[in-house]
């Protein structure tokens, strides 16, 4: 789990977003962004699909004009200043980039080549990320024949062959199973304790906790941004956990009150974020459906996901 360093916000900012907005014809995909990530930071874009987080991060890396507002990578702009902002990015991106018909060896030489690195800067980098990522008895092996969480971390040793200052990963752990998102996590806390800024869009609550601050995207909108405990210490509102009794009796009457905000239903148990002062409200609801009630401490999905019922309403 990365472990935050003192006061990251005082550090350098290495990324830097400004008021920006983006659209496709009438569909807005980014509303006026703003956001500043830190050397020695994960930062984390948090949301659903079609919030917005994909559009910022290309924005971000100069793959794609802003419609207005600007980006900042260590002060240049990653439109106006391509090569120097290249070379201190490293972008991985959602779709699988790397050639399957290569092997791990192979494309890291390939983009060893991009960046003109030197042999031995070359040799010494690959064999430390091999080493790290846990790939170097793969060495031979194709791209394609990879597994899931395997490629991830050869895509990411790619994108960070060139010791970027920022890097920017985009759902880097879509389909990929728990252990290997949890050694995916670790990587990026090596990093970042060697000063690297991490700019990374997630879909998942507990990926979002383990962030150093978090901007939670909704539509293009950042609803709100902050620390991940900071903001759950924070929330105003009750979390109940029902179990038992009729449960789809339950959850339907439960989805219709206007006192609950958000339903997570798992097994017999029914998860229940309610407003700030429905709780009594809602206990008797519960009972009144053959169900036991028992509080329970908010997460940040219950936050995110009471957040989204408010925007939304």
């Amino acid at each position: 789990m990365a472990v935050a360093p003192p006061n990251p916000e005082h550090a350098p900012a290495v990324l830097e977003a400004r008021a920006i907005h983006k659209s496709f014809g009438r569909m807005k995909a980014v509303c006026g962004l703003e956001l500043a990530v830190h050397a020695g930071e994960i930062y984390g874009l948090v949301g659903p699909d079609g919030a917005g987080k994909t559009t910022s991060i290309r924005v971000l890396a100069g793959l794609m004009g802003a419609d207005a507002g600007e980006a900042r990578v260590d002060g240049k702009d990653p439109m106006r200043d391509r090569v120097a902002v290249r070379e201190r990015i490293g972008y991985m991106p959602q779709q699988y980039s790397l050639y399957g018909d290569l092997t791990i060896d192979e494309n890291l030489a390939f983009f060893a080549d991009m960046f003109c690195l030197p042999e031995k800067e070359y040799r010494e980098r690959a064999d430390r990320l091999l080493a790290l990522t846990r790939l170097e008895r793969f060495r031979s092996r194709r791209a394609d024949a990879l597994s899931g969480g395997m490629y991830k971390k050869l895509a990411l040793s790619c994108s960070l062959l060139h010791r970027p200052r920022l890097l920017l990963l985009d759902e880097p752990t879509n389909g990929v199973d728990p252990v290997s998102r949890r050694e995916f996590w670790d990587l990026l806390g090596e990093f970042t304790h060697e000063g690297m800024a991490v700019l990374i869009s997630t879909p998942y609550m507990d990926e979002a906790a383990r962030c150093h601050r978090v901007g939670l995207m909704h539509h293009g909108r950042m609803l709100v941004e902050g620390r991940p405990g900071e903001l759950v210490r924070g929330f105003p509102h009750s979390v109940l956990r029902a179990v038992g009794g009729d449960r789809e009796g339950l959850t339907a009457r439960l989805g219709v009150h206007p006192r609950v905000l958000a339903l997570s239903p798992a097994g017999s148990r029914v998860r229940v974020v309610v407003e700030r002062g429905g709780e009594a409200e809602v206990r008797a609801l519960i009972s009144e459906q053959g169900a036991t009630c028992e509080g329970a401490v908010p997460d940040f999905e219950d936050l995110f996901l009471a957040r989204l019922r408010e925007e939304e309403s």
